[in-house]
């Protein structure tokens, strides 16, 4: 019976053991447990916008954010959305575009979170270097207002022309003060540019379209706009949201996620270039 009772004893103090241990790790379970704040919505474009969002994801869940990412493909509904209150913020586009879009349509949008840029570049065409350009060579630039004047001042950053002292960000060929070696510049279609390289000394494109012709910009780029530039700063692709929301605990959860070293590491790693965090 002494044998029975020990054994007794033993189980008992084993299973009181086994019953404190279990109540620790339910505490941890409890502890780790990530409290939810609740869903953030954002329209996107497809590239790199909700690739970028993608990355953003796992980042907000840790704080206990859930985030729905819904693409689109053209650049009028995002703001609509969010305008609406329909989503709560958009990531697509750059502070001129978005000024404009509220004057013409009456919304009032504002940004939350200044995140990347997509810089211009000078690639090669039949040149290389800027330092061959001969008289008469051809330089091929989009032709709408907003990309003409990134190129054109590109050109004049790289030494190419000198444009009127007022030119700025609305620059046009028209605004070319002086053009040393009477470079003659065509005015395509955006898309179209690239399309050209094999016809004029050199092309002059954006991040994206860059991209589609083949090129980096990392390492194909005869020059590109920097950080500190003018264009860099103006056209820094934003997080804009209906006024009165940009300092809601959920946007300004998302833009510090958005600028955050994981995310910049991974827009660094991925797009060799042609997407740039904004610091």
């Amino acid at each position: 019976m002494k044998r029975f009772r020990k054994l007794s004893t033993v189980l008992a103090v084993t299973a009181a053991v086994s019953s404190i241990m279990t109540g620790f790790v339910s505490n941890a379970e409890e502890t780790e447990t990530v409290e939810e704040k609740g869903t953030i919505t954002v329209a996107a474009s497809p590239t790199p916008h909700a690739e970028i969002l993608e990355q953003a994801k796992p980042l907000l869940a840790a704080q206990g954010w859930n985030l729905e990412v819904t693409e689109f493909s053209d650049y009028v509904q995002p703001n609509l959305v969010v305008d609406s209150g329909d989503m709560d913020a958009n990531y697509f586009q750059h502070t001129p575009y978005l000024d404009d879009f509220n004057k013409e349509n009456g919304t009032s949008l504002v940004v939350a979170g200044e995140i990347h840029y997509e810089p211009f570049g000078i690639y090669p065409g039949t040149k290389s270097d800027l330092a061959e350009l001969e008289e008469g060579d051809t330089i091929a630039v989009p032709n709408d207002t907003t990309n003409e004047a990134r190129a054109l001042l590109l050109l004049q950053d790289n030494g190419v022309i000198t444009l009127e002292e007022d030119a700025g960000l609305t620059a046009t060929v028209n605004q070319i003060v002086d053009n040393p070696k009477e470079i003659e510049i065509v005015e395509l279609e955006a898309a179209q540019v690239s399309r050209v390289k094999d016809e004029v000394a050199f092309v002059v494109l954006n991040g994206n379209y860059a991209l589609d012709a083949g090129f980096s910009v990392a390492k194909d780029a005869v020059a590109y706009e920097t950080s500190d530039s003018e264009a860099a700063k103006t056209y820094v692709n934003v997080i804009a949201v209906k006024e009165g929301n940009e300092e809601s605990e959920g946007i300004k959860a998302l833009v510090d996620v958005l600028k955050s070293d994981e995310i910049k590491d991974y827009i660094t790693e991925t797009y060799d270039g042609a997407v740039i965090p904004f610091e």
